[in-house]
């Protein structure tokens, strides 16, 4: 019987060390064709050969039943580690137009300065005004917050952004988004391995809500949420703080752990510690039902009814380019 559980603790140990050899020999002709240096050519080389060389040692390990082929992994594989930690966000590429500028706050007593306000007129996703704005907002006027989420292919992922509403009509929205170099489409693959930084933006609805229904055929959804004036405030105050540090301290976007809604929670966890993780922050298409379960909006309403009250995206295509009442008429109705 101890032979027998030797033979299976062997045979599980094998099974879990070459598991893992693969797992991280993937990754690792995954990093090379992303970040290599050099044209598509040389970064398809350098993955390939990777790939070789731990299939050749595989092999190796096999017919001569030995590890030492393992330990030489080890080694390749902490040469490759050192590399790819010494890769960084640099902040100063040929950036897309759309996210060639990064917003910044300023903050005396309630009064908040926002530079570089995204206000664009678009016509196409390459047909469009851009406009950069300097906008002033007081949070003691500070009087709604919705959540907008659009939908561009499965319903199980959208991108979430929030929308802060004042007393007088104005509104900003607030979007973390990848920060696409002049020319570049995004990849959620490529996200994983810092393909793309981050990029904190701030933009009138009519420009960032509007681009994705009405020119990039995006569904949209917004939430109303329940947060009180402070919470509110505290809210906004935190994406004028990640924005001031991200723009001193650029840092890569990631499909997982720092995407437009993860950040958004963390954030909210400064404010609500108690608030739980849930695989919803994940698969953002479903986070109205998270929302919902964590009363974040009216729970007296169905979800699928706040659905149906919150899609937007007719009355955005509905409404003309350059509009005064783009606000109100995507909320008309809902």
């Amino acid at each position: 019987m101890t032979r027998k559980h030797g033979v299976i603790g062997r045979a599980a140990l094998f099974a879990v060390v070459w598991l893992a050899s693969f797992v991280s020999g993937a990754w690792g002709a995954m990093a090379l064709w992303y970040q290599l240096p050099g044209n598509a050519t040389v970064r398809t080389l350098g993955g390939t050969l990777w790939a070789l060389a731990v299939i050749a040692l595989a092999a190796f390990a096999i017919v001569r039943r030995s590890w030492l082929p393992l330990g030489a992994y080890a080694a390749m594989y902490a040469l490759l580690l050192l590399w790819w930690a010494s890769i960084s966000p640099s902040g100063m590429r040929v950036w897309a137009d759309d996210v060639a500028r990064q917003f910044t706050g300023t903050v005396s007593g309630s009064e908040v300065t926002l530079d570089n306000v995204r206000d664009f007129d678009w016509r196409s996703d390459d047909d469009y005004d851009a406009r950069w704005e300097t906008r002033h907002y007081d949070l003691d006027h500070l009087a709604s917050a919705d959540a907008v989420l659009s939908y561009w292919g499965s319903r199980a992922i959208a991108h979430a952004m929030i929308s802060f509403g004042f007393d007088d009509g104005s509104r900003v929205v607030f979007s973390v988004e990848i920060r696409r170099q002049r020319g570049e489409q995004y990849s959620p693959i490529g996200g994983f391995f810092k393909q793309f930084e981050t990029v904190l933006v701030a933009a009138d609805e009519h420009d960032i809500i509007r681009v994705r229904t009405n020119v990039r055929g995006e569904d949209d959804y917004l939430y109303p949420l329940r947060m009180d004036k402070a919470a509110m405030r505290a809210l906004f105050l935190s994406y004028v703080q990640a924005a001031n540090t991200l723009a001193g301290r650029p840092a890569f976007y990631n499909t997982i752990t720092s995407n437009c809604t993860t950040i958004v929670y963390r954030m909210a966890r400064q404010i609500e510690p108690g608030l739980p993780w849930d695989i919803r922050l994940l698969l953002t298409g479903y986070l109205p039902d998270y929302l919902h379960d964590v009363g974040a909006v009216d729970r007296n309403v169905p979800p699928d009814e706040l659905r149906r009250r919150g899609r937007i995206t007719e009355r955005a295509r509905n409404t003309a380019a350059g509009a005064d009442d783009f606000s109100r008429a995507i909320r008309a109705g809902g």
